[in-house]
């Protein structure tokens, strides 16, 4: 290695190095990669594809736009990442089984609860839906600060003005380094109830904000099993939460004799073909015996797993075995 004079080259202790190195890097991804800010409940990535958007005019009433040319403008203009690894997270904020509040609305193959994967982005289009247009409401305004982007040709939002408590109404979850975060989706009409309650009552006590917004409310559905959970969540910011399916009993030929059970709701974040894959591995192993066939029922008006009884089956017995 070659230098000059008045260049000085100083020991440097590999140790001290590394953790100033990992330190820094470890901040870049909580801060700029993994957690969303608590202002406006969006990740980098997800808040810039959004400005994209909203430059390129695709506003609810307007026509949408190819997802490649979205991804394209994203990735030259403000997020320095290939617009393939920007594709994903599109897609994912116009999945409504994943978004209680879709922030984009999607035309085209964007996938489906059974895992199916999207269309390519070149087939796929995209517009902004209402609830990104109220995140970014007023931001013409100087509402919020804006900073140069990466290469300095541009200004981008720091955070968005956020009308809509976007953070618990669509939830979010992330893995950093050191850290993590999950937090559910819930009802935004019980989130204005409960902001109005706390803005008129600053004092007020979790017991009543419950009250107003008891539990998250899943877009896929499916029944919260205790309090527990949700009240220690809300006291302590961590707590386990137990969802299962809704499942009611129909008579099977008119008569009591057989019954078969109706999946209308699944769990958050399951995958539907997985799991009537699972059921059906329990019953070839003899696990649940009382089972005769499963199939899948669901259609564009909703989703609808059908579990036919064997006769004289129990129906209550087959629903906790499962």
């Amino acid at each position: 290695m070659s230098y000059t004079h008045d260049e000085i080259i100083l020991p440097r202790n590999v140790e001290e190095e590394v953790k100033e190195s990992y330190l820094r890097y470890s901040m870049s991804v909580i801060i700029s990669r993994a957690l969303p800010d608590v202002r406006d409940g969006l990740k980098p990535s997800q808040r810039r594809i959004l400005y994209a958007m909203r430059q390129l005019n695709l506003s609810p009433g307007g026509k949408h736009r190819k997802c490649a040319k979205i991804c394209g403008d994203t990735s030259g203009d403000f997020h320095p990442h290939g617009e393939t690894v920007i594709y994903p997270t599109l897609v994912r904020m116009a999945q409504d089984w994943v978004m209680r509040y879709s922030l984009i609305d999607g035309q085209g193959n964007f996938g489906s609860i059974d895992g199916d994967h999207p269309a390519a982005m070149r087939y796929t289009e995209a517009r902004l839906t209402h609830a990104s247009m109220a995140l970014m409401e007023d931001l013409e305004k100087d509402t919020v600060d804006l900073i140069p982007n990466y290469d300095e040709t541009k200004l981008e939002p720091v955070v968005f003005p956020s009308k809509v408590p976007n953070l618990l109404m669509n939830g979010s979850s992330g893995i950093a380094v050191g850290m993590a975060t999950n937090i559910p989706p819930h009802n935004l009409e019980e989130l204005i109830n409960a902001t109005t309650l706390v803005i008129d009552n600053p004092s007020a006590t979790f017991d009543e904000i419950m009250e107003v917004m008891p539990a998250p409310d899943f877009p896929t559905g499916g029944v919260i099993c205790g309090y527990r959970g949700i009240k220690e969540a809300f006291h302590t910011g961590r707590g386990k939460l137990l969802v299962r399916a809704v499942i009611r009993v129909e008579d099977m030929d008119g008569t009591a004799e057989r019954q078969r059970l109706i999946i209308d709701e699944i769990p958050y974040n399951v995958n539907k073909s997985e799991l009537i894959k699972q059921i059906a591995d329990l019953v070839n192993a003899k696990t649940l015996a009382g089972i005769s066939d499963i199939r899948d029922e669901s259609d564009k008006d909703g989703l609808r797993i059908v579990i036919e009884l064997k006769r004289g089956e129990i129906p209550d017995v087959t629903i906790n075995q499962l």
